[in-house]
């Protein structure tokens, strides 16, 4: 991973803001590309095969204060089942081993992730925020803890957020050695960290905080807490992604991203999986390089598959289908390749 030594010399980065043109015209992209995707649903089958490619990038997360072992416990219990089997029946992916991609919980509550997945003999990873989540006002030493002990407990995956303070005062030295510190306190875990956009002040800024982000090591950059009054939106996403497009085009490594924050809908999860197939392109349609963090989107999903299948004549498929027959492939990268226009 590239060492910092200086955003504009090392990456290029430019500290120029951008001109109120440029965001009007990445908000026209944005609209245009999230849009797109419905111009060719026409296949019962094609929707379907989307719509359960999008539950297998899911981060089925539970951050409430109220949060006990009991709906911990259900929360594993959708993971590993995130459809009803008589809808995977009809559709014939009832033994595909469709899950979602993890749960997500704070860290008090991995400890029962951990025990609630091994009783149903399940191997998802466990995630869990970290360093003083949502805002990340608390002390180093405080944050590098939290990671430690949720990785001790059993986490796999970490999401921290950074110091925003750090990106609106331009301190971009110091936001790279806190999060390779958060990067080293994770060990083994993956890393996926926070930017919370809506709180950075500007696209410039976004573009170097995600660049500086991928440079300390992380293995996701995600765009929201969910917590913000602004989390998830097109225009930043397509600022992070084309970071995460620059920097494996000088680095050769690729980066995984996490929108999340407001993503509650079937129709908005197809968005996202469209904007990231245009911009990334198929090898990031992957749970190894994107994630949705979402807690209700399941329920519509799953409302929408009801639908697709109660359409169906008898409920069959045809093996001739393209979108589930490509599907059916893999049922974990699920690498539908079928174009959406």
């Amino acid at each position: 991973m590239l060492k910092y030594s200086g955003v504009r010399d090392r990456v290029g980065i430019s500290t120029d803001r951008p001109s109120q043109g440029g965001c009007y015209a990445l908000r026209a992209i944005a609209v245009y590309l999230a849009v797109k995707h419905t111009q060719s649903n026409k296949s019962y089958f094609l929707q379907a095969a989307w719509l359960l490619k999008a539950v297998t990038c899911i981060d089925l997360t539970t951050l409430s204060g109220d949060d006990t072992f009991s709906n911990v416990q259900r929360l594993c219990s959708k993971t590993k089942y995130p459809i009803r089997q008589d809808l995977l029946k009809a559709l014939n992916m009832h033994d595909k081993g469709i899950t979602t991609a993890a749960v997500c919980v704070y860290p008090a509550r991995v400890c029962d992730a951990v025990k609630a997945l091994k009783a149903a003999s399940c191997s998802i990873p466990v995630a869990s925020v970290a360093t003083g989540f949502p805002a990340g006002q608390t002390h180093l030493k405080t944050r590098l803890e939290e990671i430690r002990l949720a990785v001790e407990d059993g986490a796999t995956e970490i999401d921290v957020v950074i110091n925003r303070t750090l990106v609106l005062t331009g301190q971009w030295e110091a936001l790279y050695d806190e999060i390779s510190q958060f990067r080293k306190a994770c060990g083994e875990a993956h890393l996926k960290t926070i930017l919370a956009t809506g709180e950075l002040g500007s696209l410039t800024n976004i573009y170097k905080a995600s660049l500086v982000a991928m440079m300390a090591g992380s293995d996701f950059i995600k765009t929201s807490t969910g917590k913000e009054t602004v989390n998830a939106t097109f225009p930043v996403a397509i600022v992070m992604l084309r970071a995460i497009r620059d920097f494996f085009w000088k680095t050769g490594n690729k980066v995984g991203f996490k929108p999340a924050g407001g993503i509650r809908t079937a129709k908005e999860s197809l968005a996202w999986l469209s904007l990231i197939k245009e911009e990334l392109g198929d090898e990031w349609l992957t749970p190894d390089l994107f994630r949705i963090g979402a807690s209700s989107l399941l329920s519509d999903i799953e409302r929408q598959v009801s639908g697709e299948t109660l359409s169906l004549e008898g409920g069959e498929v045809d093996p001739a289908e393209p979108g589930l027959h490509l599907l059916q492939a893999d049922p974990h990268l699920l690498e539908v390749r079928c174009q959406l226009c």
